[in-house]
């Protein structure tokens, strides 16, 4: 457990010595402020009956991060390694390959929820200028949270497998952003075959990303839309592990 950490603290580390860290957080914040900024102007001229989270996710910025920041926070965790030649003094060590693989999955998750803090001061800046507190409630705010946080777990964990697939950062950033890309798009098309009823439908209506962050910006936390990517997460690192396994073979 100990050696757990210690890489976790190493990886975490890793993004805070580098400039791509801070560009990171500075271009994420810039977007999440100019779509505050843009929603406020919004709800000045048309109020609406919906929750602040669910306008807030609902944006192109939203969406926006999510798939462009991800790719960038995974990219270097083994692809940089690897090029470097570090990778294999690495697992020359005492550590076995689970906890390589869970220590920098944790590291760029934490980083990740690290991104999405400013959007906190955002939303205690506007508890100050609306008249009505219930539309930032705690629950609807925890479970608009929770949502971001599982959709990173499973960005996260696309990421790390790319990421191990790979000795080149911009390669394993292009797989992350087409695997995140595609499972985005799929989201969509339960609204186009919905006339079409079948096992189809039902099957796409289970990976919809954005009907799902929709339930969740609405305090409505599904424990189907839980175990979907908490499953999707493992899944995705246990093929990253395996892809680190298969270097004994090599």
């Amino acid at each position: 457990m100990q050696a757990y950490w210690t890489l976790t603290r190493r990886e975490l580390g890793g993004f805070f010595v580098s400039l791509t860290g801070y560009l990171i957080i500075a271009a994420a914040a810039f977007l999440m402020g100019l779509s505050w900024v843009v929603m406020v102007e919004q709800l000045q001229s048309e109020p609406t009956p919906q929750p602040v989270t669910q306008l807030y996710y609902s944006t192109q910025y939203f969406w926006l991060i999510l798939l462009l920041a991800t790719p960038v926070i995974t990219m270097r965790l083994f692809a940089l390694e690897k090029y470097s030649g570090t990778f294999e003094t690495l697992m020359t060590t005492p550590v076995s390959e689970l906890q390589v693989v869970l220590a920098k999955f944790t590291a760029a998750l934490v980083f990740y929820v690290l991104l999405w803090l400013p959007s906190l001061g955002c939303i205690l800046i506007l508890r100050q200028f609306i008249n009505d507190p219930a539309a930032l409630d705690t629950g609807l705010l925890g479970s608009t949270f929770l949502g971001i946080f599982l959709l990173g777990c499973l960005f996260m964990a696309m990421g790390c497998l790319a990421s191990a697939m790979t000795r080149s950062q911009i390669t394993a950033a292009m797989t992350s952003f087409t695997l995140g890309c595609t499972l985005f798009l799929l989201s969509f098309l339960p609204g186009r075959w919905a006339v079409v009823a079948g096992w189809q439908n039902d099957l796409l209506s289970h990976i919809a990303l954005f009907d799902h962050m929709n339930d969740f910006a609405r305090g409505l936390v599904d424990f189907r839309h839980v175990v979907f990517y908490l499953s999707l997460t493992v899944f995705f690192l246990f093929l990253t592990l395996r892809v680190v396994e298969s270097r004994r073979w090599k």
